[in-house]
């Protein structure tokens, strides 16, 4: 039936309801609830720290090259699964609220991938790699970029009968009405990498923005309808930075100043292509999740959510106020790791423990820190039908 056959009360009591069973599901675990998922699978993309399996020590970063080495891992999986953290990440989270398996690496070709696939790879730029290679550049770089994953999707998704939602209206709305699309954190590496080059920050973020906007575009063209697209976090937090940075480049709060106001900008600008998009796909839902401002909650009340460590590295090497060195790094025979990973904030100079990554997750999904929030997101799913 139509909704404007019943009552607008009648309505409005409805979805009340089902809002209440879907908060319901998001605090309760997926064995005792009985509300069904309010999506049946999730599509996720990024770098390191959205990768649940794609990197292996043999194919990552250089300076994070041992992520397929004990202690990753050691906290939830109790060995490593190529996280870059201690246990679960963000998207692992997410995927745990909506009553959802982990999301398996699309590397995985014998991963059942019925409830969705994770092609986010450690170390991935929004730029192509053929672009840092033409200005010199190939430290810590990897020969995956934000394209090379809408490659290995689109594959996916032929597979599956869609080309876009054009040509292939009804195996598109198959394969992604469904689908929440899950876009963590991308183009933090393009900077990085660049860093000691002659290109300019202004450079690498209109490029990197380019790239997103294309990626972006490119899935709502397909019939995308739910995408969560992540804002850079605050890097010049991240205890890696602090290393290559001047020490006289801090801000009030100890991070790296200059890094962090890059960032900062990145996301400004971030902001206003989807706002943009969101003009241009009005029957799609896109989300801004607030990695910035997020982390640096966490970071700003670190004792209020139990972490003793807001910058010092739990798996590290050297101790002192870091216990960090970006050739020692954690993974590596000379590396050592804390007891307590729950008590940091940092797990390894780069990425987050996993205590951090479940504040973080229920801050995008029950805080303020989507925008728009995200039970508008599942408010509008629900309406769909």
């Amino acid at each position: 039936m139509a909704a404007a056959n019943i009552p607008s009360s009648l309505f409005t009591s409805q979805i009340c309801l089902m809002i209440t069973l879907i908060f319901t599901l998001l605090s309760s675990s997926p064995a005792s609830s009985t509300a069904p998922p309010p999506f049946k699978k999730i599509y996720a993309f990024g770098d390191s720290y959205t990768d649940t399996g794609n990197t292996k020590t043999s194919t990552g970063p250089a300076a994070f090259n041992y992520v397929s080495n004990p202690p990753y891992g050691v906290t939830f999986f109790h060995h490593p699964t190529n996280r870059y953290s201690d246990g679960r990440i963000v998207v692992d989270f997410v995927a745990k609220a909506l009553s959802l398996p982990f999301l398996p690496p699309y590397r995985n070709p014998n991963a059942d991938r019925k409830h969705g696939v994770n092609f986010a790879v450690a170390g991935a730029t929004a730029i192509r790699q053929s672009f840092f290679l033409k200005n010199n550049i190939s430290f810590n770089l990897v020969a995956q970029s934000l394209q090379t994953q809408l490659v290995r999707f689109n594959k996916l998704l032929e597979g599956e009968g869609c080309k876009d939602s054009r040509t292939s209206p009804r195996e598109c709305r198959a394969a992604l009405n469904d689908a929440l699309i899950w876009v963590g954190e991308i183009g933090a590496n393009d900077y990085t990498c660049s860093l000691g080059s002659s290109l300019s920050s202004k450079t690498i973020q209109a490029l990197a923005l380019d790239s997103v906007t294309v990626f972006l575009q490119a899935l709502l063209n397909k019939g995308a309808k739910y995408i969560i697209v992540q804002g850079l976090p605050p890097t010049g937090c991240i205890t890696y930075s602090f290393a290559i940075a001047s020490p006289d480049d801090r801000d009030e709060m100890g991070c790296v100043a200059s890094v962090n106001r890059i960032t900062s900008t990145h996301n400004v600008a971030l902001q206003a292509k989807l706002r943009s998009l969101r003009k241009q796909y009005p029957k799609s839902v896109i989300v801004y999740a607030d990695y910035y401002n997020s982390h640096l909650r966490v970071v700003k009340n670190a004792r209020k959510y139990g972490f003793k460590e807001q910058y010092k590295v739990c798996c590290g090497h050297g101790g002192g106020p870091y216990n960090f060195d970006i050739f020692n790094t954690c993974g590596s025979q000379s590396s050592r790791s804390c007891t307590n990973p729950s008590e940091y904030i940092n797990w390894d100079g780069a990425h987050l423990t996993e205590a951090v990554n479940k504040v973080l997750t229920n801050l995008f999904l029950n805080g303020t820190y989507c925008s728009p929030p995200f039970d508008y997101l599942l408010r509008k799913k629900l309406q769909s039908g």
